[in-house]
């Protein structure tokens, strides 16, 4: 099975909001860090899928060091910039979608706000199940799908900003899915409880009380176990 998708420079329509996209998403991935109960990573290897620029594999080794890391992502651009940045971290970056290649690799695996964005999530399931280990874990975050009252309005500025399609889903889509592949599934809501900016985007977020309880109520994390 592969699952080529036509490659593009960055995510963002505007690079230069590209690269400035991890400063939003940082304390939203210390968060995740911290929801996962994998806390000793040391012997452990590790994929980020939809790594772009490679902040979330650096904040990662920061808290819970791991022994190898590959990030993978569509974005040529953000790859690049993802290998200038990581020094002499334990990390490779690909521009890559199938992960064929990396069968059995990976004890851990994550993505964030990235499942959305795939116009074949069944076939991303079953790589996925094949590219970790035996007893391996998928964690992947979402707050993009159906049953968010600003689904609708997401939907369309994402759309028209970015160079990626976005795909309608449930939380039941999903589950159903990896479930389909072989994974053992379950969810829970991401609970974010951290400060946010008042001047978070309006165009994502038409009132303030919308910014605090996307994070908190409708974005979602789902655990995926391979047997």
């Amino acid at each position: 099975m592969t699952l080529a998708q036509a490659s593009y420079g960055t995510w963002h329509a505007d690079p230069k909001r590209e690269a400035a996209m991890a400063d939003g998403h940082r304390p939203y991935w210390e968060h995740f860090i911290g929801l996962v109960p994998e806390t000793d990573l040391a012997g452990k290897d590790v994929l980020d899928f939809g790594c772009n620029r490679g902040g979330f594999l650096q904040l990662l080794q920061a808290r819970r060091p791991f022994r190898w890391a590959l990030g993978v992502d569509i974005a040529t651009d953000s790859i690049a910039a993802a290998e200038a940045a990581k020094g002499d971290l334990p990390v490779e970056h690909r521009v890559a979608t199938d992960l064929s290649p990396w069968a059995g690799r990976f004890d851990i695996a994550f993505s964030y706000e990235v499942i959305y964005l795939l116009p074949d999530i069944a076939g991303h399931a079953a790589q996925m199940l094949q590219a970790l280990r035996p007893g391996g874990v998928y964690y992947a975050v979402t707050g993009c799908h159906t049953d968010s009252p600003l689904w609708s309005q997401w939907r369309t500025v994402i759309g028209g900003t970015t160079n990626a399609p976005v795909q309608d889903r449930s939380p039941d889509d999903y589950a159903a899915a990896f479930t389909a592949a072989g994974f053992t599934v379950s969810v829970k809501k991401f609970g974010f409880d951290g400060f946010v900016p008042a001047n978070k985007d309006r165009r994502y977020y038409p009132k303030l009380v919308d910014a605090i309880t996307y994070g908190a109520e409708h974005k979602l994390l789902f655990r995926m176990v391979k047997a």
